[in-house]
C-alpha cells in the first residue's frame, strides 16, 4: 500500500519539520554540511531519530536499515557505512542540533496554541535531571564515581492542561550538581513559575529571584534552618497543615534576606510535604497542587528511557553522546507534532507504535488506522499489563520521595 508520492508518506509528514525551508535559512551561516560528501545533516538527524524509533542497538543495525528499499527511498540514499554514520555523529555540531531542538519546541509550541495559553498562576515550568549510567572505561569524560560514569540531562518541561512538552535542555557530565544549571533552565519573566526538587535549594540564588520578581517552588531539605515570622490562615479541610512566613538560613553565614512562604501539606499517603517559594499571591492549596504535579517530569524521563534510545549510545565522545539524547528529544517533539498533525487526543506511545507500522504508508492510512475503533476485543486468557496501577504506583513512589531509581546511574527500567 505504499504510496506512489513519497511526500504524502508518513516517514515524510513525520520529518517535515525538520525539513523546513526557513529552519535552514537560520542555520545556513553553521555551514554543518560544507564537508559532508554523502551524509547531511538533514539525513543524519531522520536516520538517527529512525533508530530511536526502532531503538536500533548499534551501528551496524543502523547501517543494515538500508537493505530496506522502502527506507532507502524514503532518506533519499542508497547506503552508508556504520563509521560514516559514526564520524558524522561525532562531528555534527551541538550547536546545530540545539537550534534545531529549540526550533522544534517553538514549533510545537505553535501548533498547540501555547502562546496565548495561560491560566490563574501563569505559565508553569518543571525543572530536574535524570543521570543515565555509562560504562567509565569507555566514557573516561563521564566520570561519576571511581568505578562508574554517567552523563546527567537537565531539562526544563513546560507544563500545561495536564500536559508537558520539552522546552529547554543541557547535558553534562554526572558530577555537576543540579542547582550548577538554574541560570540556563530557570526562566526570569514574571508570568513563569519555576517548580523544582531539593537538589536546586540556593539561597543565593532565592534572593536574586525574589528581588527580580522570578517565582519559583521548591521542596525544602530536611536539615535547612527556618525562622518563622508569621502563621498564615488555613483552610482545616485542606491537606495543607501549616502555611509560614520565614526566613532560611544561619544568622550572619546563609541567612537569606528576603522571606519566604514555607507550605507544609501531605503527599498521598499522608506523608509531611514541605514546600518553599516566593510566591504570596496564590492560594496555599494552589501551590501544593502545582507541587504535586512535578512528578510529571519523572515520568516523561522514564517514558523517554523506556521507548527512545537514551541508556545505548552510537558513539563515545561526548559530542556524539550529547547529539544522540538531543535527537532522542527532537524525535519526541517530531512525534507530537504528528500526533496533532492527525487530531489524536490519546497516548502518544500509540504514535510510536502506529509509526513504526504505517512508516512507508500515505499519511492518510496512519490517520484512519489512528482514529479506528476496534472492531472486538480480545477474548483471550493473555496476562494484561495494568498500565494504570503501574502509573499510579509510580506517582505514589514520586510523592513520597522513593523514586530515586529513576535517577540512579544504575537504573534499568523494564520495558513492558
Amino acid at each position: 500500500m505504499q504510496g506512489k508520492d513519497t511526500t504524502l508518506s508518513t516517514f515524510h509528514q513525520l520529518f517535515a519539520p525538520v525539513s523546513d525551508d526557513y529552519f535552514w535559512q537560520l542555520t545556513k551561516g553553521l555551514e554543518v554540511d560544507k564537508y559532508a560528501k554523502k551524509l547531511t545533516s538533514l539525513q543524519l538527524v531522520e536516520l538517527i531519530a529512525f533508530a530511536q524509533l526502532e531503538q536500533l542497538d548499534g551501528l551496524r543495525d543502523i547501517s543494515n536499515s538500508f537493505n530496506d528499499p522502502q527506507f532507502s527511498r524514503a532518506i533519499n540514499l542508497e547506503s552508508i557505512s556504520f563509521s560514516q554514520i559514526s564520524r558524522r555523529l561525532r562531528d555534527l555540531s551541538p550547536q546545530f542540533i540545539r537550534l534545531l531542538f529549540s526550533y522544534l519546541t517553538t514549533q510545537v509550541g505553535k501548533e498547540i496554541g501555547l502562546v496565548n495559553l495561560r491560566n490563574a498562576v501563569g505559565r508553569i515550568y518543571l525543572i530536574d535531571s535524570t543521570t543515565i549510567s555509562l560504562c567509565l572505561a569507555q566514557y573516561r569524560w563521564a566520570e561519576f564515581r571511581k568505578t562508574k560514569g554517567g552523563v546527567k540531562l537537565h531539562l526544563r518541561l513546560r507544563f500545561y492542561e495536564e500536559e508537558v512538552l520539552p522546552d529547554k535542555a543541557v547535558i553534562t557530565p554526572a558530577r555537576p550538581a543540579d542547582k550548577t544549571q538554574m541560570d540556563i533552565l530557570v526562566v526570569e519573566e514574571k508570568d513563569a513559575l519555576n517548580v523544582f526538587d531539593r537538589g536546586y535549594v540556593d539561597y543565593k540564588k532565592f534572593d536574586r529571584y525574589c528581588e527580580e520578581g522570578i517565582r519559583f517552588a521548591s521542596r525544602l531539605k530536611g536539615n535547612a534552618i527556618v525562622e518563622v515570622i508569621a502563621d498564615l490562615p488555613v483552610n482545616p479541610d485542606s491537606k495543607v497543615k501549616k502555611d509560614q512566613i520565614v526566613y532560611l538560613g544561619k544568622d550572619g553565614v546563609t541567612k537569606m534576606e528576603h522571606p519566604l512562604r514555607l507550605i507544609t501539606t501531605e503527599d498521598t499517603q499522608g506523608q509531611p510535604v514541605v514546600i518553599v517559594t516566593n510566591d504570596f499571591k496564590l492560594t496555599a492549596e494552589e501551590l501544593s497542587e502545582i507541587y504535586r504535579n512535578r512528578w510529571q517530569i519523572e515520568l516523561f524521563f522514564k517514558w523517554i528511557k523506556q521507548h527512545l534510545q537514551v541508556k545505548h549510545f552510537y558513539g563515545k565522545s561526548e559530542q556524539a553522546v550529547e547529539n544522540q539524547l538531543f535527537i532522542a528529544l527532537i524525535t519526541y517533539c517530531l512525534m507530537v507534532i504528528l500526533q496533532l498533525k492527525a487530531g489524536y487526543g490519546g497516548p502518544l506511545l500509540t504514535i510510536k507504535r502506529l509509526i513504526r507500522t504505517c512508516l512507508y504508508e500515505p499519511f492518510s492510512f496512519f490517520v484512519q488506522t489512528l482514529h479506528r475503533k476496534p472492531q472486538r476485543s480480545s477474548q483471550g486468557r493473555r496476562r494484561r499489563v495494568d498500565y494504570e496501577r503501574i502509573y499510579q504506583e509510580t506517582v505514589r513512589q514520586v510523592l513520597a520521595g522513593e523514586a530515586d531509581y529513576l535517577n540512579d546511574v544504575t537504573y534499568d527500567p523494564l520495558v513492558l
